[in-house]
Parts: C-alpha cells; sequence; structure tokens
C-alpha cells in the first residue's frame, strides 16, 4: 500500500504535504505567469469554453499552456492573458489592448452577461475570478427591455513576502462600463490596474486562505453537529438490532442444540431447516464473481483516494488532481478485482475464467465509456472545454491498454491458480428445497429499500456539502469528516446486509446471494434519487449540456457505489451465514 502511494505522489509530482507545488521566487520587474483559463455560466459547473472563444483581445500571440492528464480531465484550458503583471510593477488604468466589437459580438456578449458568465484566471498558480459584466433590469421582465453592461477594467490587488506572490485578489470597476444595450459596433478599451501590498504570510500558507472557506467555525459546526446527529441516530438503530440479533441467534443456538440433545428426529425448523440449500451456488455465479470483483477494486480505490486527501495532495485548486488520481489508482488496482473476481468464480466451480475476467474488465468500465461517449458527443457539439481532445482520449486508450488490462489478466491467472475451496460449513443437497410463501415485505425490492434507506440517512446531509463542491463553487477541504461519513456508511452497510440476510434465513429462503449482494448496494440507489432531488431544489442548473453531464456522470458514480456497497453487504453476509453454520452441527 505504501509503494503504491509512493508511486502515485511521483506521478504526481508532489510531496505528501499542503503546497501547491509552485515555487517560483522573482525579481522585481520579472513576468509573473498569468493565465486565462475558461468562461461559462456561473450555475452550471460542466459548461465552461475557453476564454477567447468569447470575442476578447489579445496584446500578444495567444500561447498554449501545457497541461497534465488531470486538468484536461477537469476541463481546463490555459492560455496566456492579455493582462501583463510584472513582480512589484504598480500600474495604474494601463490598456492592455483594444477591439471594435461587432454586432455579432456584441449580441454574443450579451448572452453571456444574461447568463452570470463568469471568467477564471490562474496568477502564479492562485486562482482568481470576476464576472464579465452586469444586466439592469429596473423591474423589466423583457430581456429586450434589459439593459446590458461590459466590465472593461480590472484592478488586480497583488500580495508578497519579499520575492514570493501570497495572494491575489481582482474586482470590477463599476465606473468603467461598456454599454452594450444597444445593437450596434463599439470601440472597447481593456484596461487593468495593479498595485502590490506586502504581508506576512509565509509562502507555506498561502493556500490555506481557500481551505479556510470550508473550515469556518460555523461550517465546522454544522458538520460535527450532522455526523454527532447520523452517528447517534445510525448508532441506535444499529445497537437495537444488534441486540435482538443477538438475543435471537442466542435463542436460535440454545434451542437447536437442545433439539439434538432430546431428539435426534424432531423436525427442524427456522435457518437450521435450509442447512442443506443455504450453501447451494446462486445462479450466474459468472456475474456475481464480476460485480465482487470490481466492488472489491472501487472499494480499494476509494479507500487510496481518503489516504491521499488526508496527507494533503487535494489541496483546493490543485488543478486536475483528483481526476490524475482516480485514472492512475484504477488501472493500477484492476489486478485486485481480477483475482478477487477470478478466485471467488473457480470457488464456485466455474469453468470459463477467461469470460469471467472479460465481465469483469467490463462491468464498470463498460457502461462508464458509453455514459463518456455520449457526454463527450454532447461537449463537441456545445464546443465547451469539457469536450476531451483526440490525444487525451487515446492517452487513456494507452492506460488501459498497457496497465489496466494487463494488471487485470495477471490478477485472474493468480486468482485462477490459486485453487481454493469454498469453504462451506454445510454440505449441499442433492435437490434444492422448495421455499415457502414469503410476505411483501420479505421480497427483494421491499429489501433493499429498507436495506439502503439506514445507510443513506447516516451521509444525506454531508451529501449536499460535497454535491456543493462538485457541481457546484463551494470549497471542501473537510477530508477527515468525509473520512468519518465514508466509515460509518461502510459498518452500516455491512449491518444492515447481515440482519436482512437472518431475517431471510430465518423465513427458510435459502437464496441469499443476491439478495445480500442488492442490499448493500441499494445505498446507490438512494443517492441517485437524491440527485433528482438536488437538481431540482437545491441547484439552479439548466440547459441540455450541463443537465446531461449531471445525471450521467452521477449514475456511473452512483453505479460504482452500488458496486462497492454491495461487495460489502455480500462479503459480510458470507462471513455471517458461514459462522452461524458452523456454530450448529449439521448433518
Amino acid at each position: 500500500m505504501t509503494s503504491l502511494l509512493l508511486v502515485v505522489f511521483f506521478l504526481f509530482g508532489v510531496s505528501p504535504v499542503i503546497s501547491d507545488g509552485s515555487d517560483h521566487r522573482y525579481k522585481v520587474g520579472d513576468d509573473v505567469p498569468l493565465y486565462a483559463n475558461k468562461v461559462g455560466p456561473f450555475h452550471n459547473p460542466s459548461e465552461t469554453y475557453r476564454y477567447f472563444d468569447l470575442p476578447f483581445c489579445s496584446s500578444a500571440p495567444v500561447k498554449e499552456k501545457k497541461e497534465a492528464l488531470g486538468e484536461v480531465l477537469n476541463g481546463d484550458r490555459l492560455v496566456s492573458a492579455p493582462y501583463k503583471l510584472e513582480f512589484l510593477n504598480f500600474k495604474i488604468s494601463v490598456v492592455a489592448c483594444r477591439k471594435r466589437l461587432s454586432r455579432e459580438d456584441v449580441a454574443k456578449f450579451r448572452d453571456v452577461i444574461l447568463k452570470d458568465y463568469y471568467f477564471q484566471m490562474y496568477y502564479d498558480d492562485l486562482p482568481i475570478w470576476g464576472f464579465l459584466g452586469k444586466v439592469v433590469k429596473d423591474g423589466k421582465t423583457d430581456p429586450s427591455e434589459y439593459k446590458y453592461y461590459l466590465f472593461n477594467h480590472l484592478q488586480f490587488e497583488i500580495f508578497y513576502n519579499q520575492d514570493r506572490v501570497i495572494e491575489v485578489i481582482v474586482r470590477t470597476d463599476q465606473n468603467f462600463l461598456v454599454d452594450l444595450t444597444e445593437d450596434k459596433e463599439v470601440e472597447v478599451d481593456f484596461t487593468y490596474t495593479v498595485r502590490w501590498k506586502e504581508t506576512e504570510i509565509p509562502f507555506e500558507k498561502r493556500m490555506e486562505k481557500y481551505s479556510l472557506a470550508s473550515s469556518m467555525p460555523h461550517h465546522l459546526e454544522i458538520h460535527w453537529f450532522s455526523i454527532i446527529n447520523s452517528c447517534v441516530t445510525v448508532l441506535l438503530l444499529t445497537g437495537f438490532l444488534a441486540t435482538i440479533l443477538m438475543r435471537v441467534l442466542k435463542n436460535d443456538f440454545v434451542k437447536y442444540a437442545h433439539d439434538e440433545e432430546a431428539a435426534e428426529d424432531q423436525e427442524e425448523t427456522g435457518w437450521k431447516l435450509i442447512h442443506g440449500d443455504v450453501f447451494r451456488f446462486p445462479k450466474h455465479k459468472s456475474l456475481l464473481a464480476a460485480a465482487l470483483g470490481s466492488g472489491t477494486q472501487l472499494f480499494t480505490l476509494a479507500v487510496f483516494i481518503f489516504m491521499l486527501a488526508l496527507v494533503g495532495v487535494f489541496y483546493p485548486y490543485n488543478r486536475g488532481a483528483l481526476f490524475t488520481a482516480l485514472v492512475v489508482i484504477y488501472a493500477l488496482t484492476s489486478g485486485i478485482a481480477g483475482y478477487t473476481s477470478a478466485s471467488f468464480y473457480c470457488q464456485l466451480e466455474g469453468t470459463n475464467w477467461v469470460r469471467n475476467l472479460i465481465l469483469t474488465g467490463s462491468l464498470f468500465c463498460g457502461p462508464l465509456l458509453l455514459t463518456f461517449s455520449f457526454l463527450n458527443t454532447v461537449a463537441i457539439a456545445y464546443q465547451a472545454t469539457a469536450a476531451l481532445p483526440f490525444g487525451t482520449i487515446v492517452v487513456i486508450f494507452l492506460i488501459w491498454a498497457l496497465v489496466t488490462s494487463p494488471l487485470l489478466i495477471l490478477g485472474g491467472i493468480a486468482g485462477k491458480n490459486r485453487k481454493s475451496e469454498f469453504q462451506a460449513p454445510c454440505r449441499t443437497t442433492k435437490y434444492p428445497r422448495e421455499i415457502p410463501p414469503l410476505r411483501w415485505y420479505r421480497r427483494t425490492l421491499p429489501q433493499m429499500a429498507m436495506a439502503g434507506f439506514l445507510p443513506f440517512s447516516a451521509i444525506y446531509i454531508e451529501l449536499y456539502y460535497i454535491f456543493a463542491s462538485v457541481w457546484g463553487h463551494r470549497i471542501y477541504t473537510i477530508y477527515s469528516i468525509l473520512s468519518i461519513v465514508f466509515l460509518i456508511l461502510v459498518i452500516v452497510t455491512a449491518f444492515i446486509t447481515v440482519a436482512l440476510a437472518y431475517f431471510q434465513l430465518a423465513a427458510e429462503d435459502h437464496e441469499w446471494w443476491w439478495r445480500s449482494l442488492l442490499c448493500g448496494g441499494s445505498t446507490g440507489l438512494f443517492i441517485y434519487a437524491y440527485c433528482l432531488y438536488y437538481y431540482y431544489a437545491r441547484s439552479d442548473m439548466s440547459g441540455f449540456m450541463q443537465t446531461s453531464f449531471f445525471f450521467g456522470y452521477m449514475a456511473c458514480i452512483c453505479y460504482g457505489f452500488f458496486l462497492m456497497l454491495g461487495s460489502i453487504g455480500f462479503r459480510a453476509s458470507l462471513l455471517f451465514v458461514r459462522h452461524i453454520y458452523r456454530s450448529i452441527k449439521c448433518e
């Protein structure tokens, strides 16, 4: 595990401490890089465009910054900005460039100003934002009667400590406005002012400003209150279930032991009655093994992501670090999926392990590829920065072909050669026992609803902050709290799945294999249902592209949660079933 973390650190080019990766020292008059990144509607975080897709002017030929894989996946497209901000050079209302806007340019600016477009830039790797303009409605409802103004003057306030840039703030000047209300050509001077101020903040702490945004006392109180509330609720419910379950199990053990001593020929009842069927291998065992392997890999991926987050790799605005981590760690852990799936499939006396490996490799990647292909086509149609360039797609394909697939095959071969038998405490009868009629609440769908509700109730408050960060502009850095929430989610999922597996066996229903996986993974369905609520009630997202990106990629994420939590629920149930049948005398 440590070696894998070191590999990831090496690939990121960062050390496991909070630093922004830029250690530039400057002299007076040195050029400090200022890059324009993207523009887009404020409420649609996935719908972003290149800065110069809008009719801005440039003072020099535009140069593109070479970007890492994660930056491209994040939709970053950095180019040289028209403003020159030399180190410690003060400037007052300097003209960066001048452009005559045609009627089409004016109409384009009016449209984006109405949609609350913002711009994002990076100055010495520090992010800055601003809006492009403003709309004055004066109580009118018809957009054709609004007044549209473009901000053409930016005020840069830069803080420095000796020879390093510490902080940068950009403001738009309300006294410098260009009226774009009329449909006519306009001459625009894009001007800017630069002021420098000294600060005592050390360079090592310059990114803490962004982390503190999510660590304010009132925010922390809300987080901890939600965690404590969830913990108390979950502990009470799980404690209640555990007490009942242990008491019932204890009574069952005493009863069965008494029955064995009193009357050997007495008819068995409850879960002991089906001991000859409970370990009968399920239908579609190749698919079950593939789901178990994929879920185990995704759980391993989640654990490594949390470890990297806790050591400070994902500091705010470390462009693309999370995407790079997801791609690299998923590729490096594919051997775990192959080994887990093939070994379990062979334990279930499966013979076509090659087909099982193909199913394992495509069970999660297949739907993800189809979703990506559709959404990337949408992004290309919109000419948005979310559309991946052909070269990036080739790189991802090479990672899959040269890393993911070989490791998956090697893991599968190792799992096949393990040659371990399935550990069943009881012998399986030749013919399956008929399952008695079940009440409606003991069927699969009601059981899934019960199984998913309790884990979801433990995490739903924290989900809002995560959604506001991923699908908004809120910063989330409280990874310690998120780790606690994830741990609670895993524990509650395992426990509730075990409890439902026991009640299923007590009803003499021996087909628990698939039921435990479906019940464990049902929390993913609740998370997707929360997506509907968040989109319509808690966000202002709109438009086909943003809607398709939100529901498309959230479907993949929730499907991943389904596989991961399903594998956790299945493993917990398997351990439990083995334990209780090992504790009684089975003929």
